[in-house]
């Protein structure tokens, strides 16, 4: 009897641990893998809208004239921004004061002001964006000889790159070069005048 007792005993024990075996073997299914959360990285957005100044310094020539204005040129500018992953596209426009100016024999041409309409295509490492800049120019030549002043506004084009760095999440320093090509306009000398310039800048926006 007390074999029977002691074998029974051990049967039972041995079906628990099989039991417990085939549990833990998920009944011949491999132990699911540990579930992980890939935290996305804290990137900085440059979308939205800005607003800022600049300063800088343009020089240049004046077509068919002997002069090469050049001179302190600042203002400000507006944009908005939309960004896709590293890809920032945008449009901004900026409306300048400028000091350029040069005097050839009786001829002084000088440009008072110019302003650009452009789009910007730009590639974003966080806080620093690296762009391609181009679009529609607009300005003024003025002429003068000391007897006869004469001014002309005409329309022109712009290309140019620039960096831009985030200093917070609200404030950006930027550096700019821009070529721009104002288009000829007959004057009162009997020529057709038009003027070429590159731009340096730097200067600073706020981000909303």
């Amino acid at each position: 009897m007390k074999k029977l007792a002691v074998g029974a005993i051990v049967a039972a024990a041995t079906c628990l641990g099989a039991s417990a075996q085939a549990a833990d073997f998920g009944y011949g299914r491999p132990p699911a893998p540990n579930y992980t959360v890939n935290q996305p990285l804290n990137m900085y957005s440059w979308a939205g809208p800005y607003l800022g100044a600049n300063v800088g310094y343009a020089w240049g020539d004046v077509t068919n004239s002997g002069t090469s204005p050049s001179g302190v040129a600042g203002g400000v500018q507006a944009g908005y921004n939309w960004q896709s992953g590293p890809l920032v596209f945008g449009v901004e426009g900026d409306l300048q004061a400028s000091g350029a100016n040069d005097t050839f024999a009786a001829w002084k041409f000088s440009n008072p002001w110019f302003g650009t309409a452009r789009g910007r295509v730009g590639y974003a490492l966080n806080n620093i964006l690296i762009y391609a800049t181009g679009g529609l120019a607009f300005g003024s030549l003025k002429y003068d000889s000391g007897v006869i002043n004469e001014s002309h506004s005409s329309l022109g084009w712009t290309l140019g790159v620039g960096a831009e760095m985030a200093l917070n999440q609200n404030w950006s320093a930027k550096a700019e070069y821009l070529y721009v090509d104002l288009s000829s306009r007959t004057f009162l000398t009997g020529l057709q005048h038009g003027y070429e310039f590159g731009m340096l800048r730097v200067g600073v926006n706020y981000h909303f």
